[in-house]
């Protein structure tokens, strides 16, 4: 009998020391492809800004300012979340492992992400009028209506939300898992109450999601058939590229999203231990897929950009002789 309570006590410590491994390995890979592709991100996305910058012409341009608004929400998750991230995968723990910085921790994430996929699929919409009725947006009113406090609303009503349901939401702290990413997506709301939480996968999340899907399968339908109805070669060109730059950026949150959003509405309705595991070790890392590839993305949407740096590297480097009296 001891010899064989001896053999369990020794196989469980040898499944503990395996897990153990296994978690130390995977955090270290997440740590690695994280922070190699964060820099570059972050550096692109301060090209971007400096290009902008010197060129002020082009932030005037309608089809520039949601987009260019876009990458201002992806930079400080460049610079703000996604550090964290990188920092739980280097320790393998939540450090400081405090309720208040869980908090902040998934207020942040939960505001940067939110605000990104309403813009995004704000951005889609706005693209049909940008293409098929760009005259719309020259009378003050309409470009207020349908330009300017649209993208304002994608900001203000994450912020918002999540300081009521994550910062203010009455909660003790003693839920958040200190081993988890993200602190296990712990917030009390999330654990406690089902419509609340159901309302923001399905609204804040999926909703987003849904729009951008529709919008820019409308959108390709609504190219095709007017270049068929017109021949125009011109404007067909003019349209097929904007039609294929939203749909990179485009493609780029329908691929980094719509797992997570699958398996939460599943685990709201259905089964709430469903992929639980998976979803915090793997499928919720997607949706850093955003911010991280973006930044690659939008340098298809700003050809002006890359022209700008190709010269820039490119420019010959001009030397000034000096003459200087010889001596006789």
């Amino acid at each position: 009998m001891h010899i064989y309570l001896l053999f369990l006590s020794t196989m469980n410590n040898t499944n503990v020391e395996t897990f153990v491994d296994d978690q130390y390995l995977l955090h270290r890979i997440k740590f690695y492809l994280l922070l190699s592709l964060q820099i570059p991100a972050t550096f692109l996305c301060l090209l971007i800004f400096i290009f902008f910058c010197t060129h002020r012409a082009l932030v005037r341009v309608r089809q520039n300012q949601g987009l260019l608004l876009l990458l201002v929400v992806l930079f400080i998750q460049l610079t703000f979340d996604i550090p964290m991230v990188v920092y739980f995968n280097y320790l393998g723990r939540i450090s400081p492992a405090t309720p208040a910085y869980c908090t902040w921790w998934t207020f942040l994430e939960f505001t940067l992400n939110g605000a990104g996929e309403m813009l995004m699929a704000t951005i889609s919409i706005q693209r049909h009028i940008f293409v098929f009725q760009g005259n719309l947006f020259n009378v003050r009113l309409y470009r207020y209506l349908f330009h300017h406090l649209p993208l304002l609303f994608c900001i203000i009503y994450p912020i918002i939300l999540y300081l009521i349901i994550v910062v203010f939401y009455p909660c003790d702290g003693t839920q958040w898992n200190f081993n988890e990413s993200v602190c296990g997506l712990a917030n009390c709301y999330l654990l406690y109450d089902t419509v609340l939480a159901t309302y923001d996968w399905v609204v804040d999340n999926g909703f987003p999601i849904v729009v951008i899907t529709f919008a820019n399968v409308a959108l390709i339908i609504r190219v095709i058939r007017q270049k068929i109805r017109r021949q125009g070669v011109a404007s067909w060109r003019k349209q097929r590229r904007m039609t294929l730059q939203l749909l990179s950026i485009s493609s780029l949150y329908i691929i980094a999203w719509f797992p997570s959003i699958f398996v939460a509405i599943v685990q709201n309705f259905f089964l709430p231990t469903f992929l639980a595991d998976v979803q915090l070790e793997y499928i919720f890392y997607l949706t850093y897929l955003v911010c991280l590839l973006a930044p690659w993305v939008c340098l298809g949407l700003f050809p002006e950009f890359i022209n700008w740096f190709y010269n820039a590297l490119h420019r010959p480097n001009i030397r000034h002789n000096s003459v200087r009296p010889t001596n006789n």
